[in-house]
């Protein structure tokens, strides 16, 4: 289950540990006490997030009913906060809760993410074919830590560069029961691809989100571009046959990423959007409605709003929103040289055929883009039946072998 939550990572006094204050906290969440949580939140809290915007999240988490266990805290000093973490458990899902305390005992940062399944490499995947070395995209104040898979042997070997979707992502891209990233890295450099994935730099550093001019262009595209640039410098890989792949936010800012390293010998995108996001953001509330089928007046009403606005509360940069306001990745596509690879899952429910459709309206002339889609994969490129629901992301599973197999065959073409 995907909690989206507007993430700030920036002991308590009174005689209260931060244990026990992180344990009531939870309790009041649980019980529908949002606005004492809210009260508890530091000022740097208050103006990246609403209180009807974090209510309104926190409305998913209540709705999961009373948890089955939870786990004792974990607590850990990161610089000057201390950061306590409990595993939760529905019966449905289980999600790690974690929130951050500064030394006046507010709350600095708090989110959910995914309890990590014990993880099996992919069957496709073969581990002594290959390599695994650690490595740093960039040597700045935002260098992040990263790690490249290479195929055995002499090389030179082509390479990909792994882009992030949206939310503060690890390098493998975890999400419930799957790695996405790691996926496609072991599989790929099974078959003679070397493969780049490193840590997304608003979960290394999330303060970076409070910077007044954050863009999409600091969150995700100058490290895809300093990644494929720390792969031409690497032994054993050919830096003429340095790709990039994007999934779902990444395949987005294709176009931008290119148009910046005019080097790149070619990109792939992996449900990348096209359609703007606030649109996004409402065909998902609109397809959880119907999953849920029939509305109360209550919740058709709150539909409603949230479709007038669905950036209310979140208060996202201004120059977040203006560099995105008329951006057409389709669009800025045309005419770029590097060939492409548009792959889509026709199950997802978060980046739809909608997007895919405008991709191949716009490109599809176009004799250096190639387009794929699967019948029964999700956005995770995963298998299923039926329509996808959320939960689905929680079970174990790896990214289908055919797309693996695909990409690896239009690379080595």
């Amino acid at each position: 289950m995907r909690i989206l939550v507007f993430l700030l990572m920036t002991c308590c006094a009174l005689g209260q540990s931060s244990d026990d204050r992180s344990k009531q906290m939870l309790d009041q969440i649980l019980a529908h006490k949002i606005d004492g949580v809210y009260a508890k939140f530091s000022p740097k809290m208050k103006s990246a997030i609403s209180q009807e915007a974090y209510s309104a999240q926190m409305e998913q988490l209540i709705a999961l009913g009373p948890p089955r266990e939870i786990d004792a805290p974990r607590t850990q000093t990161v610089g000057d906060l201390t950061v306590v973490a409990m595993e939760v458990h529905w019966a449905q899902v289980s999600l790690d809760f974690q929130v951050a305390w500064n030394q006046a005992g507010q709350i600095d940062g708090q989110t959910w993410r995914p309890v990590a399944a014990s993880y099996q490499s992919a069957p496709y995947a073969h581990p002594d074919s290959f390599s695994a070395i650690e490595v740093m995209v960039g040597d700045d104040a935002w260098k992040l830590p990263g790690t490249l898979t290479i195929p055995k042997g002499a090389g030179p070997f082509p390479a990909l560069v792994l882009v992030h979707g949206s939310g503060p992502n690890d390098r493998d891209e975890s999400d419930g029961g799957t790695k996405v990233f790691r996926d496609l890295a072991e599989g790929l450099s099974s078959r003679g691809i070397a493969v780049l994935r490193y840590e997304k730099r608003t979960r290394v550093y999330p303060q970076c989100v409070t910077d007044p001019g954050f863009t999409m262009n600091q969150e995700t595209v100058e490290d895809a571009v300093r990644a494929a640039a720390l792969l031409r410098t690497q032994a054993k890989i050919d830096p003429a046959r340095v790709f990039v792949l994007g999934h779902s936010q990444g395949g987005y800012l294709a176009p931008r990423i290119m148009r910046q390293d005019p080097k790149i010998a070619g990109f792939i995108v992996m449900a990348g959007n096209v359609r703007p996001l606030e649109e996004l953001l409402v065909d998902q509330a609109e397809y959880f409605a119907s999953l849920k089928g029939n509305l109360t007046a209550e919740e058709e009403a709150k539909l409603q709003e949230y479709k007038k606005n669905p950036f209310a509360g979140m208060n996202l940069p201004v120059p977040y929103l203006a560099d995105l306001k008329g951006y057409r990745p389709d669009v800025e596509a045309k005419g770029l040289n590097p060939p492409m690879l548009i792959l889509q899952g026709e199950r997802d429910y978060q980046v739809t055929m909608k997007d895919f459709d405008l991709w191949k309206s716009a490109l599809g002339s176009q004799s250096n883009v190639t387009f794929r889609t699967y019948p029964k994969l999700n956005h995770l490129f995963i298998a299923g039946e039926g329509r996808s629901r959320p939960e689905e992301y929680q079970a174990p599973g790896h990214v289908d072998e055919q797309v693996v197999g695909d990409i690896a065959s239009w690379i080595l073409r």
